[in-house]
């Protein structure tokens, strides 16, 4: 990855300024891959890279339309799908922190982690809108559904600089299960992802570009985020 050295001794090093968006979603337009397929869906649906980075773009650029900023909480509870990622990636591109909980939760659970995290918006899926209702008349924030952030999308500029943090700056949360009480932030910094793809994904699993990558478990665990997002990108 431009910009990021790894050494013989398995340690990743990292620029002083960078942010994760661009060696996972920006590069690879520079290195010819514009027109390679990046996503393909259950509908027939194939998303290239250079469309994909575009969407990424105007997903940052319509969240701070909506009034978030650099640091601010937006919490997405998305099923696997293209969308997933214009709101992980463009969130991460513009600063902003990703939450990305678990889609099986109830009411209760999802009113706790609006309130716990501090979001400013919650993006859902329409297949959630029975749980993430009344948790928002329990903990009311601002929210829209998938269908209406994708139009805000539209509207919005292909063009958006990466913010640059540092590589241990809060870059996305994930929430533990609550096995032991009530979920437990994972706080997972911008170096996090290009640490487990390289170790992990490239250096065991093996994985190359002509790789397919089909994984069970869901974005939303940890292993489904490697599985199926940082480690085919």
């Amino acid at each position: 990855m431009q910009g990021i050295d790894f050494g013989p001794d398995n340690k990743v090093r990292l620029p002083q300024r960078f942010n994760v968006s661009v060696p996972f979603i920006d590069r690879h337009q520079g290195e010819g891959r514009g027109a390679k397929v990046a996503i393909r869906t259950v509908h027939g649906e194939a998303i290239t890279y250079a469309e994909l980075a575009e969407r990424v773009n105007r997903a940052g650029n319509a969240l701070l339309a909506l009034g978030l900023k650099p640091g601010d909480r937006m919490l997405m509870v998305v099923k696997d799908c293209p969308a997933f990622f214009y709101l992980f990636w463009g969130a991460i591109k513009a600063g902003i922190v990703a939450v990305p909980p678990n889609t099986l939760l109830r009411a209760a659970d999802y009113a706790y982690m609006f309130e716990d995290s501090g979001c400013k918006l919650v993006v859902h899926s329409s297949e959630f809108a029975g749980e993430i209702e009344p948790a928002l008349k329990q903990a009311p924030v601002k929210a829209l559904s998938v269908d209406a952030f994708l139009a805000e999308m539209e509207k919005a500029s292909p063009l958006l600089e990466a913010r640059l943090a540092s590589p241990t700056d809060d870059c996305f949360w994930l929430y533990s299960s609550g096995s032991t009480g009530r979920p437990k932030v994972a706080v997972h910094a911008h170096r996090d992802m290009v640490v487990t793809s390289e170790l992990y994904g490239v250096r065991v699993l093996g994985v190359g570009e002509n790789d397919v990558s089909y994984s069970a478990a869901k974005l939303f665990f940890a292993y489904g985020l490697g599985n199926a997002m940082t480690f085919p990108l």
